[in-house]
């Protein structure tokens, strides 16, 4: 035992040191792929939240949050947004009550269905629109679905309302500018016609629009992490062109004045698919932006350029106001064939994309690695001199002046008139003196004379209105643009006679245009330049032909056809107006000219709503045979102030404001169903007119707060019940004070019990004799008629419920009246009987 012990001791020894260095291996492991693990999840959600954080190059231009606001039917809501053009992408964040998907969405009407319109420039405006919602599909609103809008040709873009919307767009999917997206509850023609009652659904939203922006005005991208080179311009004498620049130009160069702009760094090398980005500012309007590409080669041997440089692709992509790509651009051409030209390029921001393509398959025998595509690029901006434009300049091109116009209340108009010598004393003036006399080589017979405006800062909600008559057969033709100078090919709207014109665009109405008269509205014109412009025939005659001319911009069109008045609002912002028309009873539209309701109809209608309040005569005479006189002087005055109300409102007769009438029929039929409850109970007049008094002032208050919703016809109907209860309570406590249990408690409960059972049964044959039940079940049926009448109406059906409504609630007040006995003698009786029940109980 003695000898085995040393060894048995180091076994024990070298077990214990193996196993701790296994614990140590099997411990670093843990800690090494815990390690792993959490370094692994930190990488992963700093990917996952790379987004959330804004990069170093942007900043927060603007953030607004708008507060908790609540649609009602046919309202609308206008949210303006101005985009520098510095911004890098800007978030639209909005919630919503509104539980719709497009299941639901397709089956419900226009008026009814709450939707959001996108429009850049001015407010959207789907009313005007003939294409509706429900005929593009009713996508769903994403970010890919609002790319692309852009140009005033193109209609507004609205999408059904959902619970929660998020977007996030970038300047590489839209251009900067001036950005409006609505908020409607129901569009169509009734949404501006003018109701006495307005029902249907109602939601709530939250906004929270965020601008970013890039603090080097040179950066771009969503992150700002994309260069864009300036180009500087200058004028330049036109010497030393490119041969193929000259070709190209339409122009001759000897009365323009050509803005050459060039980048100021050397000569660029670009590889396969690689972008390289540029802008340049056209400050006026212009005939012609031309971008080129010259000294185009492979950065290769002398030997090898003078091979390949014809079959290289260097495609030159221009947008305005947004990046450019191979998928979104304005114009595209292959800058190593020829230069780019842009004919008449609208006022703004141009941005300029060069991009190699195919360049590996144009090179694919040379073995060079890396090849590049080297190039300097150009670009001239042609002008004419003040007041000329087209061909050679000599096109007259007129600035008009605007001269602001007050009238009443309404936000400012203004008319437009030539800058000239010229005084004019009225705001039209004659055209024939300003007209062009050249004509150009590809129209020979025809000129063009155009006319520059300028739409203000914040004056997008009106309307341009432009009249042209003449005393002969009208040989004009109008074209206009946004922007830019119009042309046969290039304009967005137009009016070249009575069958040809752009009528039915969304945002051009025609007014009573003929063979001697053109009368148009642009709705909503987007602030900025606007050109129009006249193409006519050559040398027309100052004797023989008188044509005048108006330009104006209006807040409502066309004076809302007489048929509804201007009205004017802010959007959520407050920074901007808005105007629209408030049309009356019988039609709508954006504009009133829709008729809804013809005149046979009109007539139909107020018949049957004045005329319905005659109803009021039977409660009101049964009341005077009764002596109630209380009671009909509110029956007489209620229906005398309805048949006035309707009256005035179908357009008939107003002898007071229509508020104040509004007031007397609501409040004075609310207290005419309250006092029909409390004629059923036998109180005081003492007691009466304090219950009067008390109804009066709650029936007030719901008259001049919210007089037609629909939960007023429970609160009347809880009120007229309390009142009636209240007298009950107080014939009670006053005449039956026999009944009151005595303070004794009797020991005979079984007595006591009997005592109550007789008490209940004389209450209850009290009440049977002291009414006539037939009335009073005639009256909670015409009652009950009255109020289904009530929830029934709708804005289309009105005038047939609510002459419903007036038949049934005066004729379930006659029967009412008509159901209260003479209850002198069931009193006595039943004071008598109680006595004695009373006298018993004592004895017991």
């Amino acid at each position: 035992m003695i000898l085995l012990e040393p060894n048995c001791s180091k076994s024990n020894f070298l077990y214990f040191n193996f196993k701790m260095a296994s614990d140590l291996i099997l411990h670093t492991l843990v800690s090494l792929i815990l390690c792993l693990f959490v370094l692994f999840s930190i990488f992963i959600a700093h990917c996952d939240s790379f987004d959330d954080f804004a990069p170093p190059n942007t900043f927060t231009v603007s953030s607004l949050v708008y507060p908790h606001t609540r649609l009602q039917p046919f309202q609308l809501r206008y949210f303006r947004v101005e985009l520098p053009p510095w911004f890098s992408s800007v978030s639209i964040s909005l919630n919503s009550d509104v539980d719709l998907d497009i299941t639901k969405a397709r089956k419900i009407p226009k008026r009814a269905l709450p939707i959001i319109c996108f429009r850049e420039g001015s407010p959207p405006l789907p009313d005007a629109s003939n294409t509706s919602i429900i005929d593009s599909g009713l996508a769903p609103l994403t970010i890919l679905s609002i790319e692309g809008i852009q140009g005033h040709k193109n209609l507004e873009q609205c999408y059904p309302m959902q619970q929660y919307i998020e977007l996030k767009l970038t300047n590489e999917q839209i251009p900067p500018g001036v950005w409006y997206f609505g908020l409607f509850n129901g569009i169509g023609s009734s949404r501006t016609q003018s109701k006495m009652v307005v029902r249907g659904s109602s939601y709530s939203f939250t906004a929270n629009v965020t601008v970013e922006g890039c603090s080097p005005s040179t950066m771009f991208g969503k992150y700002c992490n994309h260069t864009v080179d300036p180009l500087s311009c200058s004028l330049f004498d036109g010497h030393n062109l490119a041969e193929n620049i000259l070709e190209a130009m339409s122009y001759n160069q000897t009365g323009e004045s050509l803005v050459a702009c060039r980048s100021t760094l050397k000569p660029s090398c670009l590889g396969d698919g690689e972008p390289k980005i540029y802008y340049l500012d056209v400050e006026g309007v212009a005939e012609e932006l031309t971008i080129s590409a010259t000294n185009v080669r492979p950065n290769l041997t002398q030997s090898d350029n003078s091979s390949y440089v014809g079959g290289i692709s260097l495609t030159g992509f221009t947008r305005l106001g947004a990046i450019p790509s191979v998928a979104l651009h304005d114009y595209s051409s292959n800058l190593n064939t020829g230069p780019l030209i842009i004919r008449s390029p609208k006022v703004g921001r141009w941005y300029i994309s060069i991009v190699p393509i195919n360049v590996s398959k144009e090179l694919e025998s040379i073995s060079a690695n890396n090849v590049r595509i080297c190039y300097s690029m150009e670009s001239y901006v042609l002008q004419c001199p003040y007041g000329k434009t087209g061909p050679n300049c000599a096109w007259n091109r007129y600035v008009l002046q605007q001269a602001i116009v007050r009238r009443g209340s309404s936000p400012f108009e203004s008319y437009f008139m030539p800058i000239t010598e010229q005084y004019f004393k009225e705001p039209k003036f004659a055209v024939e003196p300003l007209l062009s006399n050249s004509s150009n080589h590809g129209e020979q017979k025809y000129a063009w004379t155009y006319f520059v405006l300028d739409v203000p800062r914040g004056a997008s909600g009106g309307n341009i209105n432009f009249r042209l008559s003449t005393t002969e057969t009208m040989d004009y033709e109008v074209y206009a643009r946004f922007g830019g100078l119009p042309s046969l090919d290039n304009w967005d709207y137009c009016y070249k006679n009575q069958t040809s014109n752009s009528g039915g665009s969304t945002f051009l109405s025609l007014y009573n245009s003929s063979n001697v008269n053109i009368n148009f509205h642009i709705l909503y014109a987007s602030e900025g330049t606007w050109v129009l412009g006249l193409r006519h025939p050559i040398n027309r005659s100052l004797a023989k032909y008188q044509t005048i001319m108006s330009v104006m911009l209006e807040r409502c069109p066309n004076r809302c056809s007489s048929h509804g008045r201007c009205d004017y609002a802010f959007d959520a912002s407050g920074a901007a107006t808005y105007s629209y028309c408030s049309c009356d009873r019988n039609h709508g539209g954006f504009d009133c000219s829709v008729e809804i309701v013809n005149h046979r109809g009109h007539v139909q209608q107020s018949i049957s709503l004045v005329v319905s309040n005659a109803a009021a005569i039977f409660p009101a005479f049964w009341a005077l045979r009764q002596k109630a006189l209380a009671e009909w002087v509110l029956f007489t005055s209620s229906g005398i102030s309805s048949g006035l109300y309707h009256a005035c409102d179908v357009g008939t007769w107003c002898p007071l404001s229509f508020k104040v009438l509004q007031f007397m029929d609501f409040w004075l039929s609310f207290m005419a169903v309250v006092s029909t409850f409390v004629y059923l109970a036998t109180i005081d007049e003492v007691y009466k007119r304090v219950i009067h008094t008390v109804v009066a002032i709650l029936t007030a208050l719901m008259a001049i707060t919210n007089a037609t919703r629909s939960s007023n016809i429970t609160i009347v109907l809880a009120i007229g019940a309390l009142g009636l209860l209240i007298g009950w309570l107080i014939e009670l406590s006053t005449k039956y004070r026999s009944f009151s249990f005595p303070l004794r408690i009797s020991l005979n409960l079984l007595h006591r019990w009997e005592s109550i059972k007789a008490w209940g049964h004389n209450l209850l044959k009290t009440l049977y004799r002291r009414y006539r039940w037939g009335f009073m079940t005639a009256g909670f049926t015409a009652l009950a008629m009255a109020a289904i009448s009530w929830n029934l109406e709708t804005t289309e059906t009105y005038w047939i419920w609510h002459s419903i409504w007036h038949l049934t609630i005066y004729t379930s007040s006659f029967f009412f009246l008509c159901s209260k006995e003479r209850v002198s003698n069931v009193d006595n009786s039943f004071v008598s009987n109680g006595e004695n029940e009373r006298e018993g109980s004592n004895v017991n």
